[in-house]
């Protein structure tokens, strides 16, 4: 079986749409990652962007991360066309759907259950305010595993009666794309995934 393209799947919808804007409710996981996504979607879509990211840790971090997102929106210039809908750090939650997980290994089901908590909550949000579609930026990495997360994302979306947008955003030099933008909006970029698990796999790489 030949490896669905997701990108290919957004151009359809994106077509079938026609002059129209669908309402897409975007988690993001931080500004730098956001940047080439948003420049993708405002062109097609009405975008409000989630924040909802409770694996952050510690909170300084989140603090920092939801600081540069907002940075980011505003050398955008997109401040008027995009609403941020956030939440504020709820790592409790986070650390009770990873319990028994926290030596996995990166990339492995402790991941995927952060995955899922973040899209569960994007999904749940979507159909309280009546999106089109959610998404998330996750996709945008080469270290995130975009079939699993969209296969996330379907199960989801379908458990709560709202559309999933699908996505590889890393495809057509995103990745890339994300990390000009960073450079040139001279954002802060993080060296860690986001968890206190992530970052202690990277202290000990370090030493």
């Amino acid at each position: 079986m030949s490896k669905r393209n997701y990108m290919k799947e957004l151009d359809r919808i994106v077509e079938k749409s026609g002059s129209r804007r669908p309402r897409v409710l975007l988690h993001s996981c931080c500004g730098p990652c956001s940047s080439a996504v948003l420049e993708l979607l405002c062109r097609s879509f009405e975008v409000t962007l989630l924040w909802f990211n409770p694996n952050l840790y510690p909170q300084e971090e989140f603090d920092r991360r939801f600081e540069t997102q907002l940075e980011l929106i505003e050398k955008m210039g997109l401040s008027e066309d995009v609403s941020v809908l956030a939440e504020s750090w709820k790592h409790e939650e986070y650390l009770r759907r990873v319990k028994g997980l926290e030596d996995e290994p990166e990339g492995g089901a402790r991941c995927t259950e952060c995955f899922r908590l973040r899209l569960f909550e994007c999904a749940r949000l979507a159909r309280q305010y009546g999106f089109d579609y959610f998404c998330t930026t996750l996709t945008v990495s080469r270290y995130k595993d975009a079939e699993r997360i969209n296969a996330l994302g379907e199960e989801i979306g379908k458990a709560f009666g709202v559309a999933w947008l699908p996505s590889d955003f890393k495809k057509r030099d995103g990745e890339s794309r994300s990390n000009r933008l960073a450079a040139q909006y001279g954002l802060y970029r993080q060296n860690y995934c986001g968890c206190e698990f992530s970052l202690a796999a990277r202290r000990q790489d370090e030493n």
